[in-house]
């Protein structure tokens, strides 16, 4: 299997990015620690209109570190489809091999990080925060997720990122990017630039950010804009997540909710397992154009149960309606998934 890069004009600027800040370390800070395999796999099913869809997923991820100040990382998704074909309900089977992102992080100071290679694109909080599927609480990404994750959410080229400020009450951290366009085996990505920032509360464990995207394909400029809000409080086991995209042809919100059980005789008892989750959200239509949101205004309410076993297996249950001008239906979904963590070999 061929998973990563491969020479051509329009990774230049990724190799060159990558090669420029390896050379400028000195040598002593190449010799290389324990690498680290972990991930996840999983088998899920997905039950819409009277059809079921089964697929098994495996997300690996591998984190090299190399000295002090510099990590390789890259995750990759190797997924078998089972769906439903032809009157008799036969299933046909196709497979997917795919890179999500494969880069060098290096630790410039205690302020700044420089990042070359294939990424993520930092816009809003679900691509980086939530996407793995042993952290999403819903199977599904949000309906807005396509503002300002052009195609397939990641990028070829170079961030920078950081802390500006951090004090006891509040911290400003930021991410600038540019990314080229390829279209290369296995590594997509759209000619784009934006950043975020992002300002966290430590004491209300609170954190507010914006988004900016700009498309810069000669036919598609546009640009994408987004807010956010995350908010833990400590007293109880709560997560509240927000966010709001604004982009070409589309605008949207989506708010989630889950709560864990924990208060009923802790976190590892039979019911402080349970956390119930909730999600509610709503795309509008501004005008005709493909960007991978749903062509009308949608509602959809999604209820989820996700239940957290021993040795990092959880299984996830969830029931959403959506409503739309296009038709309203019904939708379930199960998963079943292992988290693993493991060095690749015994450290020192």
């Amino acid at each position: 299997m061929k998973f990563l890069f491969q020479p051509s004009r329009s990774l230049g600027i990724s190799i060159l990015f990558l090669a420029l800040a390896v050379s400028s370390l000195p040598p002593s800070l190449l010799a290389q620690d324990t690498p680290l395999i972990s991930g996840a796999a999983g088998f899920f099913s997905r039950t819409n209109g009277g059809r079921t869809t089964y697929t098994s997923a495996i997300a690996p991820i591998v984190v090299v570190p190399v000295g002090k100040r510099v990590t390789l990382e890259s995750r990759a998704n190797l997924d078998e489809f089972f769906s439903p074909s032809g009157p008799n309900r036969t299933y046909d089977h196709s497979h997917f091999i795919g890179v999500d992102y494969a880069q060098a992080d290096v630790v410039v100071n205690s302020r700044m990080t420089l990042v070359g290679g294939y990424f993520l694109i930092p816009f809003g909080t679900y691509n980086e925060r939530l996407s793995p599927m042993w952290i999403q609480n819903l199977q599904d990404a949000p309906l807005i997720y396509g503002i300002g994750n052009t195609g397939s959410g990641s990028g070829t080229g170079g961030e920078l990122r950081g802390r500006a400020v951090s004090t006891n009450n509040f911290s400003i951290n930021y991410i600038a990017y540019a990314s080229a366009g390829t279209t290369n085996f296995q590594i997509t990505s759209a000619r784009t630039a934006g950043g975020q920032v992002n300002v966290y509360f430590p004491k209300a464990r609170l954190e507010i950010g914006t988004s900016y995207a700009r498309l810069l394909e000669k036919a598609r400029l546009a640009n994408n804009v987004g807010t956010h809000i995350w908010w833990e409080p400590a007293s109880v086991p709560l997560k509240l997540r927000a966010e709001y995209g604004h982009g070409l042809h589309s605008q949207g919100y989506w708010i989630e909710l889950d709560y864990r059980l924990s208060h009923f005789g802790g976190a590892d008892s039979i019911i402080g397992r349970i956390q119930p989750v909730f999600r509610m959200q709503q795309t509008f239509r501004n005008s005709a154009g493909a960007d991978g949101l749903p062509g009308a205004d949608t509602q959809l309410a999604d209820f989820g149960i996700d239940y957290r076993l021993p040795h990092e297996v959880r299984i996830d249950t969830s029931y959403s309606r959506r409503f739309s001008s296009a038709g309203n239906f019904n939708l379930w979904e199960t998963a079943l998934i292992y988290r693993f963590l493991t060095p690749a070999w015994k450290g020192k």
